[in-house]
């Protein structure tokens, strides 16, 4: 890692991310798209030092208090944030000034701030995100070998539940022959299901691919899946948008599993409650 001074932390659509750049090692992460322009090596992860600081700023000049969100770029819990608590600081913040937060993870270790998310979401809002691609452990060790598997994203996402603390599935991407099943895709609803998530958001059955990532993703294609990267090639040459090759039955396994299950899967509804904030009292829009 290496440590440098932001000019800025809050965007315009509310968000933050106080590191730029990755550990976990997700084979298909967007993140490393060239479009980003990150122009240090993506696991050399920078750390905006000065993000508490410009966060507080920020927050005593809004006009109106809204929802904070983070982890859209980069994971606000990955293993370094263990000692630099950067994350835990913005979210004293938050808590200190009343704002609500959406915090987006892959990592158990959001459990650490449980405390404080509970605390938000007891005066505002606070709702927790949690990504799962595959309900098969080992496949997770290959296509996301340095964070938590996703049973143990599942004890997260009901220790939250226990904790009174809304939470979304992030359900993307699938990867074309690797996780696009109707065994995985049930697998994942059922999680969902007993997690008591408020929704899942997925963008339909497949995965985006540019440059930058697509180099990355087919370099661990060969490594771990053999002569799978000519099937890309083959069928899906440099598209952005990748689906899979069962992606019209999928998406109806899925939205009917959802629907059976009451679990809210409109990705602008979603997207509503996590943006929306409680004036007065809390929003149940599901």
């Amino acid at each position: 890692m290496h440590r440098i001074q932001a000019k800025s932390i809050l965007s315009s659509s509310n968000g933050i991310n106080v590191y730029r750049g990755c550990t976990h090692g997700c084979i298909y992460c967007d993140s490393r798209s060239i479009c980003y322009g990150i122009d240090h090596e993506f696991t050399d992860v920078a750390v905006k030092e000065n993000a508490p600081q410009l966060l507080e700023a920020a927050l005593r000049s809004k006009r109106k208090r809204c929802m904070i969100g983070t982890g859209a770029m980069s994971d606000p819990y990955m293993p370094l944030e263990k000692e630099l608590r950067i994350t835990r600081q913005c979210l004293e913040l938050i808590k200190r000034y009343d704002f609500g937060a959406a915090v987006q993870t892959k990592s158990d270790l959001v459990l650490r701030d449980i405390d404080l998310l509970s605390e938000i979401n007891h005066s505002t809002k606070a709702v927790v995100q949690m990504t799962l691609t595959t309900a098969d452990d080992e496949l997770c060790r290959i296509i996301e070998p340095n964070v938590c598997v996703t049973s143990r994203r599942f004890e997260v996402l009901c220790e939250m539940k226990k904790a009174g603390i809304p939470t979304v599935m992030w359900m993307c991407p699938i990867l074309p022959f690797i996780n696009d099943t109707e065994e995985n895709i049930l697998a994942l609803v059922d999680y969902a299901d007993r997690a008591g998530c408020k929704g899942i958001l997925s963008f339909g059955i497949g995965m985006t691919l540019r440059d930058g990532d697509r180099q990355y993703y087919y370099a661990a294609l060969d490594r771990h899946f053999p002569q799978l990267k000519e099937r890309y090639i083959q069928r899906y040459r440099d598209s952005y948008e990748l689906p899979s090759p069962d992606v019209r039955r999928l998406w109806r396994v899925f939205t009917s599993a959802c629907e059976k299950a009451g679990i809210e899967y409109d990705t602008d509804r979603i997207f509503s409650y996590l943006h929306e904030f409680p004036e007065n009292e809390q929003l149940s829009l599901f």
